[in-house]
């Protein structure tokens, strides 16, 4: 551990004795609110027909949202990726394909009477084995990281720079064919492949931050202005300016997390970042739940209100809903059990593989 609280992010860097990385689990807490608040805010948006002032939140977030947690979910890989087969594939599969069947399942208990009443149980069914194709609703993240994870081990043979520019190329190349798993692999693999590649780089952007605050602050400013300029413009999503407004935005999360780690600031963002997976999984219940609520009831008039409303109770309610879990020996809801490893588990530090 760097005595600025960082990983050194180089290829033969053996793992720390420190079980988190402070900035990390801030950028990481960032990024899980802001994917609540999008699929709050729209959510509630598309309900009442109307957009309120979060949406303004939602649009200047967009450009930046994903490829921030795909870039922090490829900053630890140079650490394992010379694991054996069995051993990779058991961290970086069989663990997000666990918890993807468990949630999927949990999903379409809740939505499958909706389902039904449209169509039949009989459709319901085909829609529950479509999804381990389709990926499912909000659920389709940790149903590509394990591609991500396998192409980047397939792929290490070839010349890093070659595979960067094909998926630079693929995410400009704005591909749509209708099915999520290839157009968001298209979109979002080159913000994977560049946190694997320039690991050492994104930690040294973290030490420079943490070292010079007014600097970070100065540029984090400028980034913001530009940002916002270009979303409001429409700009933000042409072609290459995207990819550089994708990366943009993950540094100065990066940055901004840096600076509330240095700061010891907003300690929720970085306990969000430590359980990011328990949020992931569960905020689309009490989210649900909360929308259905109030916009029935009518007890707030506000959409933007609302939304906000609702983006709090998705991110508590999923933490709630992990210590009832834990409370009632239902730890198989966050925990992956030891019937479901392929590999033996090895005493160590856990890396924040973004989960």
């Amino acid at each position: 551990m760097a005595p600025s609280g960082t990983i050194a992010g180089s290829a033969g860097t053996k793992a720390p004795s420190a079980a988190r990385v402070d900035w990390v689990d801030y950028a990481k807490g960032i990024c899980i609110i802001m994917v609540v608040m999008m699929h709050s805010v729209l959510g509630v948006e598309l309900a009442a027909g109307q957009t309120g002032f979060m949406h303004v939140l939602v649009a200047f977030a967009k450009p930046f949202r994903m490829p921030d947690f795909f870039l922090i979910s490829g900053l630890f890989l140079p650490l394992v990726i010379d694991r054996d087969w069995r051993t990779y594939l058991d961290r970086k599969v069989v663990h997000f394909a666990y918890f993807y069947v468990v949630w999927v399942t949990i999903q379409f208990g809740f939505k499958a009477p909706a389902f039904a009443a449209e169509t039949s149980w009989h459709h319901v069914g085909l829609l529950y084995l479509e999804s381990f194709v389709e990926p499912f609703g909000t659920l389709w993240f940790i149903y590509l990281l394990p591609v991500f994870f396998v192409v980047t081990k397939l792929t290490r043979k070839f010349p890093p720079l070659v595979i960067w520019l094909v998926a630079a190329a693929l995410e400009t190349a704005r591909i749509s064919t209708g099915w999520t798993a290839i157009d968001e692999f298209c979109a979002r693999f080159v913000y994977f492949y560049s946190g694997y590649l320039f690991a050492p780089y994104v930690f040294a952007l973290s030490d420079r931050a943490r070292k010079h605050p007014i600097l970070a602050l100065a540029a984090l400013a400028t980034w913001a202005l530009v940002n916002a300029g270009l979303v409001a413009s429409g700009a933000s999503e042409w072609k290459i300016v995207s990819l550089v407004l994708g990366f943009a935005g993950a540094c100065a999360i990066i940055t901004m997390g840096t600076l509330l780690a240095r700061a010891q600031w907003l300690n929720f963002f970085r306990f969000c970042g430590e359980h990011s997976i328990v949020i992931y999984l569960a905020f689309f219940l009490p989210m649900a739940a909360t929308r259905t609520l109030l916009l029935r009831t009518g007890i707030i008039p506000d959409v933007g209100t609302v939304s906000l409303i609702v983006t709090v109770a998705g991110v508590l309610g999923a933490l709630a809903i992990w210590r009832v879990a834990l409370l009632f020996n239902a730890r198989f809801l966050f925990e992956r059990p030891e019937a479901f490893w392929i590999a033996p588990k090895k005493a160590g530090v856990r890396l924040q593989a973004a989960e």
